[in-house]
């Protein structure tokens, strides 16, 4: 069986004609090759106002070849601004997949910058810089090309500087210095309302708060973050990290069914984007998640994307990390000779310099586990005292109570600001007091008004109804008439192909005849129907089908099933899919049943919370391989071009027949 699947939320002409489609490498290549166009020019237009839509700022519809467009385009950029912005973009998605390249990239914006003497490009590349160095271990030189950094940028560009320096501590281990910055995100964000920001900072906090095993006020600022996420309307990186941290939330208060849904909320989007950072630390909870339900499976299997996403990335925290869910799972599986190597695996990548004690603080609890549980006691002993020392060492008196008093005093402002806010309004509100007596003397005056506007409110509504009558009289009236000049043009049509003997002229003129009827029903029913904004789809297929069999004298030989219940939709989209259903049925009468032969052809529409499914399928001989096509390829346009209205996508299924499927957003299509 071969299956074509081509979306259209991406560029629509995309989706292959059925007349036309030849060998699976040859599509792949035409798929390929302009969608890379469509992608360039959804991004980068150098003749536009807006030459360059900043990726995951002014859009995120995209997929993971965005970062191919992004290279192919900085060199070309017709200004040093529009060049750093996309060598920047560029060196910091990077980061997600390669940290080699990314560094690459981002040295050499810092050489352009020095070469135009361009400082703020330059502590832009540094932040940058920071961001990659802290995800390569090197968390001293990260903090150092930060802290540069701040005197060169602008005060919106130091809430994501900050926010670095605070994954430079957490890393660290020391969560009160990281809170310290995330707090001084939140600040900065809310004096420029920066919904980015703000959302980041909430996220850093629900991550620390996790860490300090303090789930339930972690979820709190988890959801926080979302929500201000969800207000950009923008699918980032950040948001999916923040997924993946609400669901480490859910996971430890053991709401294991809230977890697994943002889970795979994150995984969705990571895996769209190609954050491989993202992706590896998912799968890393997700093995955890996987293994608390006893699905040891799919906890492997989770184990080892985890590795492969953190090989990939060449990032020894993702790795280490990978390695250490790896050992919990095996010492969960009482397989403790395995989850010894694996952990001694996990610990050998975290080097001196590793600095996240919390994670290597949960690698020798557990080593410390596998070895008790193989009888290993002496090795078991020092691994329990090397996790002593280092559960010591992050989770401190001083740091918790840091933390808390960081906390309270973020809540004391917050509270400040309600109070004079109340304030405010108690001084608004003794200001309209005084006006009160005054609107009192009003009330009898205005009380009597009313009940004069009432009884012409009641004569005015009483013309209001006779007047929608009378207009929803006309629109019907208009429907009918639409309808009897389509049946009209339709009759002149049949009229003309009496005199024309070309057989393949005869036939177009019969397939327009078809597409003005399938119209031509619409407002046939919205003429007889009860609403005029919604046809009904079921009779309206049968009604479309019984003229396509007849015009074809087709009758006795095509069996019609129709999958389908009852179904109301919007006329503006009825429309368009009568349409695509009457090419699909009469390409199916026209190929799939030659000389005659008997068939059935199925039309199924389902409706979902989200999306319409349609589905046209024919039990005839399919598409022969090498057979040219005896058609225009019009209807396989014309079907594409409805299909991209709608804003579907389209799966072609050539098995024992031919069928055609599609799914319509509702949202968008409406």
């Amino acid at each position: 069986m071969e299956i074509i699947f081509v979306s259209l939320k991406a560029p629509s002409f995309l989706s292959i004609p059925r007349q036309k489609m030849g060998k699976p490498v040859n599509i792949v290549f035409f798929i390929t090759f302009f969608y890379g166009a469509y992608l360039y020019g959804q991004l980068i237009d150098y003749n536009s106002d807006t030459p360059y839509l900043k990726v995951f700022v002014d859009t995120d519809n995209f997929g993971s070849s965005y970062l191919d467009t992004l290279e192919e385009a900085y060199n070309s950029a017709p200004n040093d601004t529009l060049q750093f912005s996309l060598l920047n973009d560029l060196a910091y998605y990077w980061h997600t997949r390669n940290l080699t390249k990314a560094l690459n990239f981002t040295l050499e914006g810092l050489e352009r910058c020095t070469k135009k003497d361009n400082q703020l490009w330059h502590g832009r590349f540094q932040i940058t810089q920071g961001a990659i160095l802290l995800r390569m271990e090197k968390l001293d030189w990260a903090e150092a090309v930060l802290q540069e950094a701040k005197s060169k940028v602008l005060p919106s560009d130091l809430a994501f500087l900050n926010t670095q320096l605070g994954y430079v501590y957490e890393r660290r281990g020391e969560l009160d210095k990281a809170a310290d910055y995330a707090l001084e995100s939140l600040k900065l964000g809310q004096e420029l309302n920066d919904k980015k920001a703000i959302g980041l900072a909430y996220s850093d906090l629900s991550n620390i708060f996790w860490k300090q095993a303090k789930y339930n006020k972690g979820l709190e600022y988890g959801i926080k973050s979302l929500v201000e996420f969800e207000k950009r309307g923008i699918t980032d990186l950040d948001y999916d990290f923040t997924l993946y941290v609400v669901g480490n939330n859910y996971l430890q208060l053991k709401r294991f069914d809230e977890a697994l849904k943002y889970y795979e909320h994150a995984l969705a989007i990571g895996e769209r984007y190609g954050f491989y950072n993202n992706l590896s630390d998912i799968y890393i909870s997700l093995a955890d998640l996987y293994a608390y339900l006893n699905r040891y499976e799919e906890a492997e299997n989770a184990s080892l994307n985890a590795i492969k996403y953190a090989e990939l990335l060449d990032n020894s925290f993702m790795l280490m990390r990978s390695w250490l869910s790896m050992g919990k799972l095996q010492h969960l599986q009482g397989k403790y000779k395995m989850a010894i190597t694996s952990l001694q695996k996990s610990i050998a990548i975290a080097t001196d310099d590793f600095g996240d004690e919390y994670y290597l603080s949960e690698a020798y609890e557990t080593l410390g586990k596998a070895f008790a549980g193989n009888h290993n006691y002496m090795e078991a002993y020092k691994a329990f005292s090397e996790y002593d020392g280092l559960k010591k060492e992050i989770f401190t008196a001083e740091s918790d109570r840091r933390i808390a008093l960081l906390q309270t005093e973020f809540d004391l402002a917050q509270k400040e600001d309600t109070i004079l806010f109340q304030k405010g309004k108690i001084k608004k509100q003794q200001s309209n007091q005084i006006l009160t007596s005054i609107i009192a003397g009003l009330l009898l005056f205005l009380l009597l008004m009313g009940i004069v506007a009432i009884k012409n409110n009641k004569r005015k509504n009483v013309q209001l109804q006779h007047q929608n009558e009378e207009k929803e009289f006309l629109i019907k009236e208009i429907h009918h008439r639409v309808k009897n000049n389509l049946e009209v043009v339709s009759s002149l049509l049949s009229l003309q192909a009496t005199h024309i003997e070309d057989d393949k002229i005869k036939d177009n003129m019969l397939q327009i005849q078809n597409r003005i009827q399938s119209m031509s029903m619409i407002h046939q029913n919205l003429y007889h129907g009860s609403n005029l904004a919604t046809i009904e789809m079921l009779g309206y297929f049968k009604n479309l089908m019984n003229y396509v069999l007849h015009s074809y004298g087709a009758e006795q030989r095509i069996d019609v099933v129709y999958d389908m219940n009852e179904i109301q939709l919007n006329v503006d989209i009825a429309t368009p899919i009568g349409l695509i259903v009457n090419e699909l049925i009469t390409n199916s009468l026209k190929y799939a049943f030659p000389n005659n032969t008997a068939g059935v052809i199925t039309i199924g529409l389902t409706r979902n919370t989200s999306h319409l499914e349609l589905k046209v399928t024919d039990n005839g001989i399919g598409i022969q391989n090498g057979k040219k096509s005896h058609g225009s390829g019009f209807g396989s346009q014309l079907v594409q071009l409805l299909t991209k209205q709608l804003d579907g996508k389209m799966i072609l299924n050539q098995n024992k027949g031919t069928a055609v499927s599609f799914e319509f957003q509702l949202n968008k299509a409406a």
